[in-house]
């Protein structure tokens, strides 16, 4: 879609240059702001598209914020002070009004972070308090403006160059109350990659939160990394929800009640969350998920067959012939593939928990399983690792790991059906 013809008959639509998957769409469809087309134009595209174009209400993203901003006839306070808009709105007399609901949309996700997971608003935690925000692009411009006027903090922005670079930020700013991540590092398909080590992150010992306006996957490194420090953190898919709500009012012309958000929220979340089985071999983890795969209309992968497909083996075949550790190598790369992907049931291998860089591409997208069967019922059949050193030996060393990955514990009940329907129940799918 290169020309005005890509919005057809909606009325509203998201313009850009290169429009991969958008969960705007259905966000909009919800809100009422519907038909709602994905729209890709070529630079000298824009402007007849925005001043010509029968639309009603426009989103804009990358990289027309700026021009946007100035193929209006009206804009925002906001849109003033950043100068880049990423909401355009035809208004009854035909003029074009101009609208930044990325600071609108942080503002929201930021005075709910501090209200539910930091116990106050973000003016009593954060007024005079230095912020840390990562990028200078027109996100961060975005953050920035919602820090100061919301919160009343001081932001400091970070970037690859200029005086505040990635260099300085432990030696200078290890006083921090937030960190907030505007850049795309870390974003699908580059997952779960982070733009601050966990070692700098783990420096910065003011930090109270961290945030990310990335939103796919559901937990980026950098929300790993706090994770595991024991952060508070939470990624971009309530910035998304909040600014579509905030740009669909505008559309419409009308109020729309912000309980929604959250709402939108878990509708996208139950279609994005992989479901990750773990467990001991054989505890029946690729039985259990095909039939939760089939209850769930979602498409299964099991990680030892991905990994016998590819390399024309079977697991138990590359353990005996290469050992344990090259099997380890190519499921490890096999786990990293299908833990960036979304909307799956994913049975692991029973020692994908021996390595703990498979932890963060299980988790980004996943709510972990651990399918627990009695030791006494794991048959040791085709199952080399078993063999050699013995059912017991290997869940006094494995169980432990199992445990601290997983989020839900479910206990076989006899059948995959069985053990599928208690999955659903105890996830709430």
């Amino acid at each position: 879609m290169k020309s005005e013809r890509g919005l057809g008959e909606a009325r509203f639509g998201l313009v850009g240059r290169s429009l991969g998957h958008s969960w705007s769409p259905q966000i909009h469809a919800r809100l009422g702001s519907a038909p709602y087309a994905l729209v890709e134009v070529e630079p000298d595209g824009l402007a007849p598209l925005v001043r010509d174009g029968a639309w009603r209400g426009l989103n804009v993203t990358i990289p027309y914020k700026r021009e946007a901003a100035a193929l209006a006839d009206v804009r925002s306070p906001a849109v003033r002070r950043i100068g880049a808009a990423n909401t355009l709105v035809r208004a009854e007399d035909g003029s074009i009004v101009a609208e930044n609901t990325d600071v609108l949309g942080f503002s929201w996700m930021l005075s709910r972070f501090c209200r539910e997971r930091l116990g106050g608003s973000p003016r009593d935690l954060l007024e005079g308090e230095k912020v840390l925000v990562l990028g200078s692009g027109g996100a961060s411009q975005a953050v920035v403006d919602a820090l100061e006027h919301v919160a009343g903090a001081r932001a400091v922005v970070i970037s690859r160059s200029g005086d505040e670079t990635y260099g300085t930020l432990v030696e200078r700013h290890a006083d921090a109350a937030l960190l907030v991540n505007t850049t795309p590092v870390g974003m699908f398909p580059r997952c779960p990659a982070t733009p601050v080590p966990e070692g700098d992150l783990a420096r910065l010992t003011g930090l109270r939160g961290v945030l990310d306006v990335v939103y796919n996957p559901e937990r980026t490194g950098l929300c790993l990394c706090a994770e595991r420090l024991g952060l508070p953190s939470e990624s971009g898919l309530a910035m998304l929800v909040a600014q579509a709500l905030y740009a669909s009012e505008l559309f419409q012309g009308r109020q729309i009640d912000d309980a929604v958000v959250p709402l939108i929220e878990r509708e996208i979340r139950f279609q994005t969350q992989n479901v990750v089985l773990i467990g001991m071999p054989g505890a029946g983890k690729t039985s259990s998920g095909r039939a939760l795969a089939r209850a769930l209309g979602r498409p299964f992968v099991d990680i030892d067959e991905v990994v016998a497909t590819e390399q024309g083996r079977s697991a138990a075949q590359i353990i005996r012939e290469d050992g344990e550790g090259r099997f380890r190598e190519v499921e490890s790369e096999a786990t990293a593939r299908y833990g960036a992907r979304s909307g799956l049931v994913i049975a692991c291998g029973g020692g994908v928990v021996t390595r703990p860089e498979n932890y963060g591409p299980l988790r980004q997208n996943g709510t972990i399983v651990l399918l627990d069967r009695p030791v006494g019922q794991l048959g040791t059949e085709d199952r080399p690792v078993s063999q050699a050193r013995g059912v017991e030996e290997l869940a006094a060393e494995r169980m432990p790991l199992y445990r601290a990955w997983s989020d839900v514990v479910v206990r076989c009940t006899g059948t995959p059906q069985g053990d599928a329907a208690l999955i659903r129940s105890r996830l709430g799918l």
